[in-house]
């Protein structure tokens, strides 16, 4: 719920709805205005419940709540542009989390740079039936991402992102050029 805002009318006036034989009471009318002054933001918030289910409309402070509500780990680092378009687009990105579009789409959203990613792949087989599987080696993936000024992302916590969108086993590289 939103903080109080000074002077916010409550739509719904208690001292108005009573009967008429409290109506010029003072002690009344000042008690039910208190309440009013106390219940005018959970209305307001109740009447504009739609814009905080909305990243685009909702309060800034708010939309880290909807980033959790939509499995997002959020960094207070990332700018509030950024977090309303990766809860935006969070659809789309759980759609294709575990892929390497759904890794690079969700860096690109993060640092607005080019995202070129690779990964040791997930497949191995064996010419001959019954033979045994080659060792393919640790499973790793690496991103490397184009800023034209690599002095605006936090590496570290750019790593700390990719590291949770990728399984526990898989080693992580991040490399941020400018370009």
């Amino acid at each position: 719920m939103r903080a109080a805002v000074p002077g916010l009318p409550s739509p719904h006036p208690i001292g108005e709805q009573l009967p008429s034989v409290y109506a010029e009471d003072r002690f009344v009318q000042g008690f039910t205005g208190a309440l009013d002054e106390v219940l005018a933001p959970v209305f307001a918030t109740l009447d504009n419940f739609s814009g905080y289910l909305d990243p685009n409309l909702a309060p800034e402070d708010f939309v880290g709540w909807l980033a959790h509500w939509v499995a997002l780990r959020v960094d207070e680092g990332w700018s509030p542009v950024r977090l309303r378009e990766l809860v935006t687009r969070s659809v789309e990105l759980h759609r294709w989390r575990g892929t390497q579009r759904g890794l690079a789409e969700h860096v690109r959203l993060l640092t607005g740079g080019a995202v070129e990613v690779t990964d040791s792949g997930g497949v191995v087989a064996s010419p001959e039936p019954g033979a045994p599987l080659p060792d393919p080696g640790p499973p790793w993936v690496h991103v490397r991402v184009r800023v034209p000024d690599r002095s605006r992302i936090d590496e570290r916590r750019l790593t700390a992102t990719v590291v949770d969108a990728v399984p526990a086993h898989v080693r992580v590289t991040v490399e941020v050029v400018e370009g």
